[in-house]
């Protein structure tokens, strides 16, 4: 092994002179990923089929890296070869093992650039995008064509459409069929969503890796809310601080059917409990509840959700304590949602803190005297 070292260095002069005829190979070269794209610690982000060998002449000092590196293997090829594969921490930083692996970080990072040098960036104390659709399915007269982006992956025929054949984290199957049937061709049904337009601009991540890459509680996360909707993906160390709070009383209003204002007001808190809403951004609840309908000769249509007031008023008094805006759909008097806003969608609310902040909601009791609390805690990062 000392033999080898004292002959890298002899040949170095003359290599170094000999390589300037040989234009390094760039960062982006030797990539296995897109620049931009999410990587966790342990992926594989540089191809080594892709890093160009050299003749040993050029480059000795190679058998030097390769022996502090400990790759015994490729000293040897190169031996034996006269050629010399460029060590990968001459082309990458110390975030990409001497075998192209991510390491030395924790979440999601993000494969990257600098000092000409490719590299892997930490995420910062947040990482979050908008849910966006991703994954169509379009009738045709040979079947359902799925297509994902811009690329057609497949055309599955009616009579093979199910759970394995067909996306369905977000349509039932039964409902793609009974869709397909009373569809015109060519039209288009939505059947997946991919995260979009993230806070530090790194790629897309469509539908198939946003578990893998963010965990199944974010993929959960997703499948409840709108499309459109800001999805919290990452965040680092925080400390929680309640902002805001406000609470109420169902109350009895029976010309409008309390146990359907009961159900109402859960609905209602159900639908906005556990929201993440980032840092200046807006989001609405869930879209995942329902709302019976009381008849009320008063209301557009003769009919309304009542209940949700109480709610809507408890997230309304946690929000403003907050130092927010009035929501979109809500008003400042006893009737807090507006007629003909749903008031888990269509009901919305900023965020103007630097900061996230987690919407939590719950009731105590039941009947008339049931409670309703709202509180908005600050995730507050902790450096």
């Amino acid at each position: 092994m000392g033999i080898l070292i004292l002959l890298a260095l002899a040949m170095y002069p003359l290599g170094g002179a000999a390589g300037n005829y040989i234009p390094p190979q760039g960062p982006t070269d030797i990539t296995a990923l897109n620049i931009g794209d999410t990587v966790i610690a342990g992926t594989t982000v540089a191809d080594d089929s892709k890093i160009r060998k050299v003749p040993i002449l050029y480059h000795p000092e190679y058998l030097i890296d390769y022996i502090s590196d400990m790759k015994f293997y490729d000293l040897i090829d190169a031996v034996l070869t006269g050629m010399v594969k460029t060590p990968i921490e001459r082309i990458a930083s110390s975030s990409i093992s001497s075998y192209g692996t991510a390491q030395g970080f924790s979440g999601p990072g993000v494969l990257a650039v600098e000092d000409n040098k490719l590299t892997v960036n930490p995420p910062g104390n947040f990482v979050y995008g908008y849910k966006i659709p991703y994954t169509f399915g379009i009738k045709t007269k040979n079947g359902l064509q799925i297509k994902e982006g811009k690329n057609i992956l497949k055309v599955v025929p009616y009579d093979q459409i199910n759970n394995d054949t067909v996306p369905h984290d977000y349509v039932n199957v039964n409902n793609v069929k009974n869709w397909y049937k009373d569809a015109n061709s060519g039209s288009a049904i939505i059947l997946g969503y991919a995260i979009a337009n993230f806070n530090d601009g790194r790629n897309l991540v469509a539908p198939e890796n946003i578990k893998s890459l963010f965990g199944n509680d974010i993929l959960t996360y997703m499948e409840n809310y709108p499309s459109g909707r800001p999805i919290l993906v990452y965040g680092g160390s925080v400390t929680e601080k309640v902002i805001g709070t406000g609470g109420g009383t169902l109350g009895s209003f029976p010309q409008y059917n309390d146990a359907t204002r009961e159900f109402n007001s859960r609905e209602f808190v159900r639908a906005w409990n556990g929201t993440i809403i980032p840092p200046h951004t807006t989001s609405s609840g869930k879209e995942t509840v329902g709302f019976g309908r009381s008849t009320d000769p008063h209301a557009p249509g003769g009919w309304a959700s009542h209940g949700v007031c109480p709610a809507a008023r408890a997230l309304r008094g946690a929000v403003s304590q907050a130092g927010f805006g009035l929501p979109t759909g809500l008003t400042w008097g006893e009737y807090a949602v507006e007629f003909g806003y749903n008031p888990a969608v269509d009901v919305k609310v900023t965020n103007t803190k630097d900061y996230p902040v987690k919407i939590v909601m719950w009731t105590e009791g039941s009947g008339p005297s049931m409670h309703i609390y709202a509180k908005v805690i600050g995730l507050i990062p902790d450096n």
